[in-house]
């Protein structure tokens, strides 16, 4: 049988997941972001382990380079790709938010976000009917209303204590994040058996 090939996420995700499937007695623990190798063959599970930057997998999937993938929700909702998104996985749960400093009222003019999500900032001021300008940030974007440049921001927020830090409130609530097993669309037909087991499977502990 050909191997599924499952694309997932490196970074603070990747342990969350490998506990995840370790719990359905599918050990992937030998995958490592310090080891060289890009992909890590399971014979015993009939699987393919692809290791990809998270803003990746959904590309990955949707070109058949992998059957299968887990990537967040934000990434999903920004960049659009088209996949199947099958399940949520409840790993790495947090929440996209607009926030403000704190010594701002909350009904004070909003004209400029920074963000690292520019689509979904965009869609959502656009759906409110309010104009605002939108600014991408590749690093820290709480810097934007500090060094003046916004006057908020559109991030994730887990703890909040990296807004708290830098003296940040949250206005509003865009939408709950978290991880997504997603399908790439002929897989999911040619490989049905294998990827409904594995989900009947991830069902059964979740």
């Amino acid at each position: 049988m050909e191997l599924l090939k499952i694309a997932l996420s490196k970074g603070r995700i990747l342990s969350e997941t490998i506990e995840l499937f370790k719990k359905i007695q599918m050990d992937f623990s030998q995958v490592n972001e310090d080891s060289r190798k890009l992909f890590f063959d399971f014979e015993e599970y009939g699987t393919r382990v692809i290791l990809a930057k998270p803003s990746d997998v959904p590309t990955y999937v949707e070109y058949g380079v992998a059957d299968i993938g887990v990537a967040g929700k934000d990434v999903l909702l920004e960049d659009k790709k088209d996949v199947f998104e099958l399940m949520d996985l409840n790993l790495a749960k947090c929440k996209m938010v607009v926030a403000i400093p704190k010594d701002k009222s909350d009904d004070m003019p909003i004209y400029r976000v920074a963000t690292k999500y520019p689509q979904i900032a965009e869609r959502h001021f656009v759906k409110k009917g309010v104009p605002v300008e939108i600014i991408k940030l590749h690093g820290s974007v709480e810097l934007g209303p500090i060094l003046g440049i916004s006057d908020a921001i559109v991030d994730i927020v887990s703890t909040g204590s990296t807004l708290e830090k830098n003296h940040l409130k949250i206005l509003e609530e865009i939408c709950p994040i978290s991880s997504r097993l997603i399908a790439n669309q002929v897989s999911f037909r040619v490989k049905s058996r294998q990827i409904m087991t594995l989900m009947e499977r991830l069902e059964s502990i979740l």
